[in-house]
């Protein structure tokens, strides 16, 4: 069948979205008088919209609940209305738990009966299988089920666009950690922080490159945090120094953003799998503006995805 006349793939995304409960994690099921099934909050993306904001998008208008992203969980694919259709899935909880600590009540429901979405239950996991409608949707509450809720986000970030070295030179400018970014990069830095700020807040730890600064500072501004500045991370920096703080991160339980650049990000990456006895995920290399979300739990690493600033 020629490429022109295969049904275009409709893409959507989501999230299981879980509370403590007294005996594990509950899990939130909605229900879509249309169709009359349960199912995970989920959506369609909008065109050029980034998927991660999808899914936060998508969980608040289905559930009325603001939520921070964690591990990703493999995608749903499946046919919808003779279309093939693909759901990505994150676990995720509400931010305002987050905020709050795992031991504090959970914050009453926001969550309005709507044409959409008519009725909103949180299930222990058992019995959130049980009322699940669809085996797509099980084997997604199953792969959740198999690791730790509970997760903590570690975000190596490369700069975006910056002015060319040559050129910066050029115009004698002979320390490249002045190097700014260009009007792209300045815009691309602003659109990698809502991106980023799906993940929740987290500590920022930056190069002491003015590129590198810069493309944090939107993500910083939107959570309420503020960069902090290393030499340790100006390239190359594969050093002994630049291992320790990388490693040391690891073991703090916080999120952590770090951004650096090409020539040490894949040092930084190998060196926080080595230290927790997991392999290198494979991937290209990141381009500007793209990062990697490493999820860790119960001290080993739970999940890696890579994302770019395109859709």
């Amino acid at each position: 069948m020629p490429d022109r006349d295969r049904p275009v793939q409709i893409e959507a995304a989501g999230a299981v979205l879980w509370r403590p409960g007294a005996r594990g994690p509950e899990v939130a099921l909605v229900h879509r008088p249309r169709y009359g099934d349960w199912s995970f909050p989920k959506g369609k993306r909008l065109s050029g919209e980034h998927v991660l904001i999808t899914a936060v998008r998508e969980v608040a208008e289905e559930t009325g609940a603001d939520i921070v992203l964690g591990r990703r969980l493999s995608p749903a694919r499946y046919l919808s209305g003779g279309k093939p259709k693909q759901v990505e899935y994150w676990a995720a909880r509400s931010a305002a738990q987050v905020a709050d600590g795992p031991d504090d009540p959970p914050e009453p429901s926001a969550f309005v009966p709507n044409a959409e979405v008519d009725q909103l239950v949180w299930l222990p996991l058992t019995a959130a299988g049980d009322r699940l409608s669809y085996q797509h949707d099980r084997e997604v509450l199953s792969e959740f089920a198999s690791a730790p809720a509970a997760t903590t986000a570690l975000i190596l970030v490369r700069h975006t666009s910056a002015r060319n070295r040559k050129a910066w030179q050029n115009v004698r400018h002979p320390d490249d950690l002045t190097r700014p970014l260009t009007p792209l990069g300045q815009t691309q830095a602003k659109l990698l922080g809502q991106i980023l700020s799906c993940y929740g807040p987290a500590r920022v730890i930056s190069s002491a490159a003015e590129r590198c600064l810069a493309t944090v500072e939107p993500y910083a501004e939107l959570t309420g945090g503020v960069v902090e500045p290393t030499p340790a991370f100006a390239p190359p920096a594969a050093t002994a120094a630049a291992r320790g703080l990388v490693t040391g991160l690891v073991t703090t339980g916080e999120p952590v953003v770090i951004c650096a650049h090409r020539e040490n990000l894949p040092a930084m990456l190998r060196w926080i799998c080595e230290s927790l006895g997991a392999p290198v995920p494979a991937g290209p290399p990141l381009p500007k503006g793209a990062f990697w979300a490493l999820h860790m739990g119960g001290g080993r690493l739970i999940s890696a995805e890579q994302h770019r600033l395109a859709a």
